[in-house]
């Protein structure tokens, strides 16, 4: 194979990895739709072989599911998915700023996480998901530029994404409001700027107590529809959804507080 050929099958590999990461994150690609290498390569008129790769790559970052027999499929995470990846960022983002070596701000690019940061609020505000993920990920993308640790980083990114896979298909059902998408990405970036440590962590402990808040309430939905189709009869859930219990790793919000992103 010539070097031409070899850069040319990793360019596909990399942008049909791109294009069905971005088919799932927009909720196009539902979790356990089911597909073949045979199938893509005829979506997109490539060949089997950076097909076969790209899926395998969304594989291993825990997006997709594979089976020899059955091919590959969206994977379906649940709620308790969803409650141990935001509590494994909790506990890593924690250690990260409890020991600032760990962590160098450089100032040279605080200009474009602040922009990122301002369109992703006013994304939030407007309701407009698919754009809200797409800076979001940028602006947690770009703060973990900061991490002097490459795997941590990587970690960080990869669980982000998996997160807004949970959540996208249950923002579309049930809708989106204050309660549920967070607003502090302009006020977490300012307090890194000013070094302020115990902001940093303020703010991070808002952002996942919230999110753990969500998934209880989530959590409390999905057992009383379990109940009413056992035949069990009505189970009551408060329309604020209940705190965060002892496993979680932090508190939830007060009502005043913003929501979270995924």
């Amino acid at each position: 194979m010539s070097p031409s050929a070899g850069v040319t099958r990793n360019t596909l590999r990399q942008q049909i990895a791109d294009a069905l990461r971005d088919e799932v994150l927009a909720g196009r690609l539902p979790p356990g739709r089911e597909f073949t290498v045979k199938q893509i390569a005829e979506q997109y008129g490539v060949s089997a072989t950076p097909v076969r790769e790209a899926l395998f790559d969304l594989s291993a970052q825990g997006l997709l599911a594979s089976d020899q027999h059955r091919g590959f499929q969206v994977r379906e995470f649940t709620v308790a998915d969803y409650r141990a990846m935001a509590e494994a960022r909790a506990l890593v983002v924690e250690g990260l700023f409890r020991n600032p070596a760990e962590v160098a701000v450089r100032p040279e690019g605080l200009a474009s996480i602040r922009r990122r940061a301002a369109e992703a609020v006013r994304a939030a505000k407007g309701g407009d998901l698919d754009v809200l993920i797409g800076y979001d990920l940028r602006f947690w993308r770009e703060l973990g530029q900061f991490v002097l640790n490459p795997y941590i980083a990587d970690f960080l990114t990869r669980l982000r994404v998996q997160a807004w896979v949970f959540a996208v298909h249950r923002l579309r059902r049930d809708g989106m409001d204050e309660n549920v998408l967070w607003f502090g990405h302009e006020e977490l970036v300012e307090a890194i700027a000013r070094g302020d440590h115990e902001q940093v962590h303020a703010e991070m402990r808002s952002y996942y107590g919230h999110a753990l808040a969500w998934a209880d309430r989530l959590e409390a939905r999905e057992t009383a529809g379990n109940a009413e189709g056992n035949g069990e009869g009505d189970v009551e859930v408060r329309a604020d959804g209940p705190s965060a219990g002892p496993g979680s790793a932090m508190p939830p919000q007060s009502p005043e507080s913003p929501g979270h992103c995924a």
